[in-house]
């Protein structure tokens, strides 16, 4: 019946009302009233009873509200638009045929058209976009694990209540990009709005500090969070590690190094103590072999 009469008006007369609408798209807010502008040029001595307004979604052509013979007809309207739309009536005549809809859905996302007729007709579409922000990231790791160094770890950032869909980033303290390490889900509930889930993975250092970044492309709103891993959370930092070993390796070498050189003098020595035993039984065997000679009796 509306598409009927829309097209009974369009055939009255073919001189265009000059109507207008925003050409950026409308960004809405998810539960808060809000306004969908359209203006018309105003028509000189004209009674209220000669206009009529009529707001439709562009793609489906379902009514969201119609006005004329001076009083709103919602006998059509969709049923997802009751008791939540309204025009303003005393601004009418001055040419303001805005649409008030009230606690905006998801679903209420789209283009919407402003027709207006007074004697003469016109119709403008425009762009709705919903938007909700989303609540303060959250940034959380598995301290109960027995945690080493060098092992990867899984860092989880998550945000909830959102519209659209969020745009995450990780970056580590220095603000190095981390996004290529990471994994992203996002699910929606009963009410369109999202719950963002982010898993990056690094392996274990101390003293690391990584970043979660949240952004709402249509609200450019950010929200951040942050952890810091310190020497404290881990079972044995890496350095400490690598310094062990190294003092280790060193001394290590010191103690083979001083083995070689004790074995050296024990070697030393002991060659010089069988020297001295040999040159002294040498000595020995040539007194005891004067002795013997002086004591033997010469023949006659």
């Amino acid at each position: 019946m509306l598409a009927f009469l829309l097209c009974a008006l369009l055939a009255v007369n073919s001189l265009a009302l000059d109507v207008h609408v925003p050409e950026s798209p409308v960004v809405a807010l998810f539960g808060i009233d809000t306004v969908i502008n359209c203006s018309f040029s105003v028509v000189t001595n004209f009674n209220l009873s000669d206009l009529s307004v009529f707001w439709q979604l562009s793609d489906t052509k379902r009514n969201v509200h119609s006005y004329w013979h001076s009083q709103d007809q919602l006998a059509d309207q969709d049923e997802r638009f009751t008791n939540r739309t309204s025009l303003y009536p005393d601004q009418l005549m001055s040419g303001n045929a805005s649409l008030l809809l009230k606690k905006v859905r998801v679903v209420d996302e789209g283009s919407y058209s402003c027709f207006v007729r007074v004697q003469t007709h016109g119709t403008a579409a425009l762009l709705m976009q919903v938007a909700a922000p989303f609540s303060k990231p959250l940034v959380t790791w598995d301290t109960e694990s027995n945690l080493r160094p060098g092992e990867v770890v899984a860092l989880t950032c998550v945000a909830y209540g959102g519209y659209p869909e969020a745009e995450v980033l990780w970056q580590s303290g220095a603000g190095r990009n981390l996004t290529d390490n990471i994994t992203i889900s996002q699910v929606a509930n009963e009410e369109g709005l999202f719950s963002v889930k982010s898993v990056l993975m690094v392996i274990l250092e101390p003293n690391s500090t990584y970043n979660c970044r949240l952004t709402n492309p249509l609200l450019g709103d950010e929200g951040q969070a942050s952890v810091t891993i310190t020497t404290q959370n881990l079972v044995f930092p890496p350095v400490a590690l690598w310094v062990t070993i190294g003092l280790a390796v060193c001394l290590l070498g010191l103690l083979i190094a001083l083995a070689a050189v004790c074995r050296r003098k024990i070697k030393e020595s002991f060659e010089e103590m069988r020297a001295e035993e040999e040159a002294k039984e040498l000595e020995e065997a040539k007194e005891l072999k004067e002795t013997n000679s002086a004591a033997t009796p010469l023949k006659s």
